[in-house]
Formats: structure tokens, sequence, C-alpha cells
């Protein structure tokens, strides 16, 4: 089997993390770091990036729309160039438009699809063959919502509970080719995703009420608890792990 039960130490593994110039992504790139990785921090925009890898001497920005026709290919190629190889793939990158049925537009629904499912499926298609090289592990990132309803967002959670899907799917495919497939499902953690996609102050705060009563631990996630649980599910230490979607959730999805 390709590259099966690979040995290499966390300290020399290559990791690529998409939307690590904010919240979950960021705190997945540092955390590999710390660990000893080289990381590949991926994202659209440049300065977020740059403070990403401010004060990380491991860790490599790379401004790149992952959405982009060659978007894929110009990751990958990077990370061959300047490392030769790639152990982990963290598909983190997500965007959120909020919209009830009966207010859905194409310009609402498509962006979800592009960076949530599309993004994810071509790139790890374009690092498969690194990824057999290496006997490495593809991370998803979903969201704990995705296993239930989520009235006024059903297109981004519907992209998650596919990319979950795609996770099983994947990990018995390439189990014969020596990688892994895992996801972890946030549920409300402290990150910026709903002020990117422009919510105000006062919408955001009902957001949190909502996402605090439906959390029986009762607070808010940090971005480093998932970044913990995407570093344990990506480690040597758990190569008989696969096709799984670890809650990061504050108890949200049995609740």
């Amino acid at each position: 089997m390709a590259g099966m039960n690979s040995t290499a130490p966390q300290s020399s593994r290559i990791v690529a993390v998409t939307g690590a110039g904010t919240g979950i992504g960021r705190a997945t790139a540092r955390a590999f770091a710390a660990e000893g990785a080289h990381v590949v921090a991926v994202g659209r925009r440049s300065e977020p990036l740059g403070d990403t890898a401010a004060g990380h001497d491991r860790i490599t920005p790379l401004s790149v729309d992952i959405t982009a026709e060659d978007g894929p290919e110009r990751i990958v190629r990077a990370v061959s160039e300047a490392y030769g190889r790639l152990d982990v793939l963290v598909n983190n990158a997500g965007i959120v438009r909020s919209g009830a049925l009966g207010t859905l537009t194409p310009q609402l629904i498509a962006p979800q699809i592009a960076t949530n499912l599309v993004a994810p499926v071509l790139l790890a298609q374009a690092a498969l063959p690194l990824l057999e090289a290496s006997g490495g592990v593809i991370v998803n990132v979903s969201t704990s919502v995705g296993q239930r309803a989520w009235p006024g967002n059903s297109v981004y959670a519907a992209t998650k509970a596919a990319l979950e899907l795609l996770t099983r799917s994947w990990a018995v495919e390439l189990a014969p080719h020596g990688v892994r497939v895992v996801a972890v499902a946030p549920g409300a953690v402290d990150t910026p995703i709903g002020e990117h996609q422009g919510l105000a102050p006062e919408r955001m705060a009902a957001v949190r009420e909502w996402q605090l009563a439906h959390t029986p631990l009762a607070r808010i996630g940090r971005p480093e608890e998932v970044a913990w649980a995407i570093t344990q599910l990506a480690a040597p230490a758990a190569s008989f792990v696969t096709g799984v979607v670890l809650p990061v959730d504050g108890g949200a999805v049995v609740a």
C-alpha cells in the first residue's frame, strides 16, 4: 500500500491549511508550527496571512484564491517546489451567506458551494499524489450544525454536510493508498466568519444568543480548541482513525 503508516515525526511534517488568515485556520497553522511542522498558510488576503505567520518562522503565507480555476494546482505546486512533500491537508476555508428559502439567489448560493464544497474536492484531488507518497492525512472542517437544522443558513449547512459525506467516502476510497481522511465539526466558535458575511453587531449578538442556547457547555469555543482536535486527528498516533467526524461543539450535536 503506497505510503501506508507514514513514520514521519510531527517535527518534520509539511502541512497546508486553507482559510489560514483568521480564526480556526490561523490557530491550526500555529498549532502545527508549534509542534515543529512546516506550514503553508493559504488564504485570499495577504495581510491576515502575514499576521498569522508573524513570529512563527515555520509558517509560510501563500496568497491564493482556492476557488480560482488554477487555485488548487498553484497551491500544490508551491508546496511541492518548496518542500517536495505534503503530509497533512486541512480543508478549513469556508464562507457563510445567510438566507431563508424564498430569499435565496444564485449570488448567495454559488460562492458557498464553490468555497465550501467544490474547492476542497479539487484541492484534495490535486494534492493526492503528494499525500499518497507520504501516507498523509486530509482533515476537512465541517460544522456541527450540518448534522441538525439551521434555519436561515440551510445552504451553508448543506455544503458542510456534503463535506462530511466526502470525508467518509474518501476514507474508504483512499485507505488502500495509505491516506487517512477525517473531519472536525466545530460548533459555536469565536471566529470572524459572521463579520465576514457583513452581519451587523446586533444581528451577530442574536446569533451568539441562539448558539449559546443550543450549547450545553453554555459558552463559545475558542479556535485553539478546534485546532487541538485537528492536530490530534492528524497525528501519527491516530494512524488507525479514518472516516470519523469529530464534533468540537460543547455538546451541541447531542443536546
